[in-house]
């Protein structure tokens, strides 16, 4: 019996690997040739924003670039900080509304999704269901009625408040942290209910250890995002003393042409902290994600 399968085996064995070598490799060419040409698009601003950035202003604004830059020079790093007084204010204008905006959503909305996945309160999925409503609802529609709120009624125009007030916390960063924390385990708050303690205790000791995972995928893309935003900061300040970096870097741009290369100089420097972020929380972010993957 052991060697008639054995046999049939030997037999059936060769004509499996044939069919699946060919459809193997013919598979294997066509990921790896998509997988090229994705990185090539990827990968190729970025090349170009590093190599404009090491060109001659000058050079820079007449729009002849070469795919292998022929001279190498820090003239457009050096015109970039002496472009204006406040360029460094630009970058500390952003690191602080980025941090502030980043830790006000890791705190609210953390604690608004625990208290969503966990606890249970008169209204609570009448509450929830109307906040993720209001994802559906286009940024530009509220835009018009926000902008009025800030400056006209509150007054807040050219301020920190102005631009880190209305992004305190938002509904998608809720909806983040109420889907992961519905995964973690519900016997252990009652436990730390047994062992009397507060329910902030419970938030503070048990969820917000397990949700760092989930929290890094927040911090990162909320940091992100603010860091990037240009709209919003651009509406509500006047002066050159409140832009940030991304509202500053449009003033390389001039009516007759555009220094490309102080412009991109910036644009190197302003995306340091976002690296700098991405592999300090890399093991969290990635975790993150896995577990938002397999939640579905």
């Amino acid at each position: 019996m052991n060697t008639t399968i054995e046999a049939v085996r030997e037999e059936e064995i060769p004509v499996y690997r044939e069919k699946k070598g060919v459809t193997f490799y013919v598979k294997r060419i066509l990921i790896y040739s998509l997988l090229f040409l994705w990185s090539i698009f990827t990968i190729f601003p970025l090349y170009w924003m590093l190599t404009t950035s090491f060109t001659d202003p000058n050079l820079s604004a007449t729009m002849h670039f070469n795919l292998i830059p022929r001279e190498f020079t820090f003239a457009s790093y050096r015109f970039f900080f002496t472009f204006n007084k406040y360029v460094l204010r630009w970058l500390i204008n952003s690191l602080f509304i980025a941090t502030v905006i980043t830790l006000s959503n890791v705190l609210f909305a953390s604690m608004a999704g625990y208290a969503f996945a966990k606890l249970k309160f008169p209204g609570g999925n009448t509450i929830f269901w109307i906040l993720i409503s209001t994802i559906m609802i286009p940024g530009q529609v509220t835009l018009i009625p926000l902008y009025v709120l800030v400056i006209n009624v509150f007054n807040l125009a050219d301020t920190y408040f102005a631009i880190i007030l209305p992004q305190l916390v938002s509904v998608y960063n809720i909806f983040l942290m109420k889907q992961y924390m519905t995964s973690i385990p519900s016997t252990l708050i009652d436990a730390a209910r047994i062992d009397a303690c507060s329910e902030f205790g419970i938030f503070w000791k048990v969820i917000f250890p397990l949700a760092k995972p989930g929290i890094a995928v927040m911090a990162i893309f909320t940091f992100v995002s603010q860091w990037n935003d240009f709209f919003w900061p651009f509406l509500v300040t006047k002066t050159s003393a409140m832009r940030t970096i991304q509202v500053g870097l449009a003033s390389f741009k001039f009516a007759d042409s555009t220094l490309y290369g102080p412009m991109m100089a910036g644009a190197v420097i302003a995306s340091i902290p976002m690296f700098i972020l991405f592999f300090s929380l890399q093991k969290y972010f990635l975790q993150g994600i896995t577990i938002g993957a397999i939640k579905g």
